[in-house]
């Protein structure tokens, strides 16, 4: 297994809830099998945009078993989000996930903390040495305060298991000299709105908010841009930027679990501290919704 599995989209799948907070096991069924009916290139379970946070660790399991057993009959890979801010639960994350039949896992870099250069080494470097499966790095300095520059990642990328980066720093610059300087790492988009230029610059693909909602629409545009038809894949980028604007209108993922419920998927309920969307925002995202679903 490499990460070229991983190449073009990879939803970062939402966790629908009940009314009742509780996890809405068959409505997260549905939807994996709307995702891979969609022709999407990997599933991502556990990330931010599943509210990763909010769930108990029996929860998290079972959407483990439930994605990886979805996976294996479709032959589509799954990535597991495993990363705190707490090295020993990292690891024991990633030793649960690698042996719950994870094909790779992403590990964020520990946030809050703000540890120094040093400290994620370590921290990356106990993850790799306790596993065998590829490591996504996951570099989103908006939500984890700590961003690693480029130099950190070189050495990042000499771990036996360091085989990519989800690089949501917002920092195109950056993405350009990881991109040049570490040619043997597989660089992916953690932010739609930028996938086009990252990948005529090299890049691999997205792990991708939009995809729940139109699979087929972001996959199409990553598969032409994998294939150097950049005319077509920067066209379809075009059409796409507002809806990719318009899902973050609000804090991810309230409006992509809104925006699903309007498209007949299983967006469902938040779990506090998340809240439903603004009133006066909803008419905006349902417009934005009926036009693509005429797409």
């Amino acid at each position: 297994m490499t990460l070229e599995k991983f190449h073009g989209t990879t939803t970062a799948l939402i966790t629908p809830f009940n009314e009742d907070e509780s996890v809405n096991y068959e409505g997260y069924k549905q939807n994996l099998d709307a995702q891979i009916e969609g022709g999407v290139n990997g599933l991502l379970v556990l990330g931010t945009t599943g509210e990763t946070p909010t769930l108990t660790n029996e929860e998290q399991i079972e959407l483990i078993k439930i994605t990886v057993e979805k996976g294996k009959a479709s032959g589509v890979p799954v990535m597991v989000g495993v990363g705190t801010n707490n090295t020993k639960t990292t690891v024991e994350n990633s030793k649960l996930a690698e042996e719950l039949g994870a094909d790779a896992l992403l590990v964020v870099t520990p946030y809050y903390n703000k540890p120094t250069n040093g400290g994620i080494m370590a921290h990356f470097t106990a993850v790799n040495d306790a596993v065998n499966t590829p490591i996504v790095v996951y570099n989103i300095a908006g939500r984890t305060g700590k961003n690693i520059d480029t130099k950190t990642m070189k050495e990042l990328a000499k771990l036996s298991n360091v085989e990519a980066v989800k690089e949501a720093s917002g920092d195109i610059n950056q993405m350009m000299d990881v991109i040049r300087e570490i040619p043997d790492l597989t660089v992916l988009s953690g932010d739609d709105g930028i996938t086009c230029p990252l990948m005529a610059m090299g890049g691999k693909g997205v792990i991708s908010v939009a995809s729940n909602v139109f699979p087929k629409l972001v996959s199409d545009m990553t598969t032409a841009l994998l294939d150097e038809d950049y005319e077509t894949g920067r066209n379809m980028h075009y059409e796409l930027m507002p809806l990719f604007s318009g899902l973050f209108m609000e804090t991810n993922p309230l409006p992509v679990k809104t925006a699903m419920g309007m498209v007949g998927l299983n967006g469902g309920a938040f779990r506090l501290p998340m809240t439903p969307m603004q009133d006066d925002n909803i008419p905006k995202l349902q417009a934005l919704i009926d036009y693509y679903k005429q797409r």
